[in-house]
């Protein structure tokens, strides 16, 4: 599996990019919510997933982890398939679709061409237990550029603990000491405010 792809972005539309990995070329699909972040750039980092199917294997590309961990929960329902969520993730941004989801809104997701009343209220229905576990701590900023609370976040949820717990954790390590940019330290003292 491909992680993400981090390189240069020889060419752009609103629904592909190819990216340059060090001469290897990678057809990477992405919605527009990332094409809007990326389409000044040059180069960048791309969070990735890979559809294998009988017929072909297709990359996703994301902007931030956020929107592809959305995209992961979106295909996980029955009816909704890779083009269908990335509309979605075109049409409204992640944190849009989860609070539609956690107010049971089937009619701003509806709004989304291709999501019909059915397909609105499975998302609801079936996603909202997911969301809400997610949204009961404040998300940790996983932008480009704050790699060192993601790599400390993965190493926790990697020794066992809960994704929630171990944001909450992290984020008042950070809140009270936010001069730290050592991996390890960081680590250790968030699995001792646990």
């Amino acid at each position: 599996m491909i992680a993400y792809l981090s390189g240069k972005f020889l060419y752009k539309t609103p629904t592909v990019v190819y990216v340059d990995v060090q001469g290897l070329g990678y057809e990477v699909n992405i919605s527009l919510n990332t094409y809007s972040h990326i389409q000044k750039l040059n180069e960048g980092k791309l969070y990735t997933y890979m559809q294998v199917k009988e017929d072909a294997h297709t990359l996703y590309g994301f902007f931030d982890s956020m929107e592809k961990e959305m995209f992961v929960m979106l295909i996980s329902v029955s009816g909704v398939g890779a083009a269908t969520a990335r509309m979605m993730l075109s049409h409204l941004k992640p944190e849009e679709i989860s609070k539609a989801i956690l107010q049971n809104n089937a009619s701003l997701l509806e709004s989304v061409k291709g999501i019909g009343r059915k397909t609105a209220e499975r998302l609801v229905l079936e996603l909202r237990d997911k969301m809400s576990k997610l949204s009961s701590t404040e998300p940790l900023n996983t932008t480009v550029g704050n790699t060192l609370h993601q790599d400390a976040l993965n190493a926790l949820v990697a020794l066992g603990i809960g994704k929630p717990v171990a944001e909450q954790s992290i984020k008042k390590i950070v809140i009270s000491n936010p001069t730290i940019n050592n991996l390890e330290e960081l680590i250790k003292k968030a699995l001792k405010a646990i």
